[in-house]
């Protein structure tokens, strides 16, 4: 990336987080006795980029630092879109002009006055130790990062000092961008020259997005690698001892989205194919959904006793942990007052993990007994 002038430092005000959260205050209220508590407490710090958060505004602030308005972000105004967005635009068109200008010169970001590159990064569930190598030195090079808000605060602390951080993250009823404005943004400085990553937690292209990025960009012949992360699913069965599959109890595994379509609270249409009980079922924000989906993989005919387990914020010190039976799950995770992001799993795999709460020799056999 040429050089950019260095921007002072956004004057900074202190955030008020409850005029702006848009997530109750975690609880550490603790469920019957299947519930796992977290490794520290609930008062800490959420180990992702909340929308209100601090960390995200001290990240972002050069995004700020040209703002003529000089909106304190303690104003209501700073937690809408539109006005976010504003305040940011004078600095994302400054860093942009100095690209196209390098470019102009012949020395665009480090290009040779050809268009950048695009990395789709997976940061795997939050833990920073499961990066890949690829992943780590993708994000020592880049120039500009738009991140996710599953993106961890430890995987964003990797990031070297004069690159630009941008926060395009999304939560139910708060998107910060449109899918289409993060396909412009990634264009626009994309052909300019700069070395660009979208930071996504998980794997880029399970129920990630990036498989829209990635035709959009090839579309306007921009080039687009893919850095796979650890998937939700694969890192928080390992944290727990859960194969995912095991010869003789589970011979496929099903990823799902818990999320509907057009929004609320029904889940995606369940056929009878979801309710096999030698198949493990993963759900993926499926926390709004959770009592229609188990509903209908039961009226499908799944055992009302088939193990599960939510696990919200896995692998990071928060993790929080709770087991049921499917019948038992719904009102578990309310007794857990569970947040998102939460994973779901549901099959006989779960109670081989050595936190299930019976013997793993009396679920073999209870499982192989309901699926005969």
């Amino acid at each position: 990336m040429a050089s950019v002038a260095a921007t002072s430092p956004a004057t900074f005000y202190v955030v008020d987080l409850r005029s702006c959260a848009r997530f109750p205050p975690h609880s550490s209220s603790r469920s019957p006795r299947f519930f796992v508590p977290p490794i520290l407490s609930s008062s800490s710090p959420s180990p992702f980029t909340e929308s209100s958060s601090l960390e995200r505004y001290r990240r972002d602030s050069w995004a700020y630092a040209t703002s003529e308005a000089a909106v304190p972000l303690s104003t209501p105004g700073v937690c809408d879109k539109e006005n976010e967005i504003a305040l940011q635009l004078p600095e994302l068109k400054r860093l942009l002009e100095t690209l196209k200008a390098a470019k102009r010169a012949g020395g665009g970001g480090g290009q040779g006055g050809r268009p950048g590159i695009v990395a789709l990064v997976g940061t795997g569930p939050g833990d920073p130790e499961l990066l890949t190598l690829k992943a780590v030195r993708a994000i020592e090079r880049a120039d500009l990062i738009l991140y996710d808000r599953l993106v961890s605060n430890d995987v964003l602390n990797l990031v070297r000092g004069n690159a630009r951080l941008l926060y395009v993250g999304k939560t139910a009823g708060y998107h910060s961008r449109t899918q289409e404005e993060i396909h412009e943004l990634l264009l626009n400085f994309a052909e300019v020259g700069a070395n660009v990553v979208r930071l996504k937690g998980g794997d880029p292209l399970v129920f990630g997005r990036g498989g829209e990025e990635m035709d959009f960009l090839q579309r306007q012949g921009i080039k687009v690698i893919v850095i796979p992360g650890i998937t939700s699913a694969s890192g928080i069965a390992a944290e727990l001892g859960i194969p995912l599959t095991h010869r003789g109890i589970a011979n496929s595994v099903r990823f799902l989205t818990g999320h509907s379509r057009n929004g609320g609270t029904d889940p995606l249409h369940v056929t009878e194919h979801a309710a096999d009980p030698e198949s493990t079922l993963v759900i993926y924000m499926g926390l709004s959904t959770l009592p229609g989906l188990t509903a209908k993989l039961m009226n499908h005919g799944l055992s009302p006793k088939t193990p599960a387990v939510a696990v919200e914020r896995g692998t990071t010190p928060l993790q929080q942990t709770v087991f049921a039976e499917l019948k038992d799950l719904v009102a578990e995770v309310r007794s857990a007052k569970l947040v998102s992001p939460t994973l779901i799993i549901i099959g006989g795999v779960v109670s081989l993990s050595p936190h299930w709460h019976r013997s793993s020799e009396e679920d073999l056999a209870a499982h192989m007994h309901l699926a005969t």
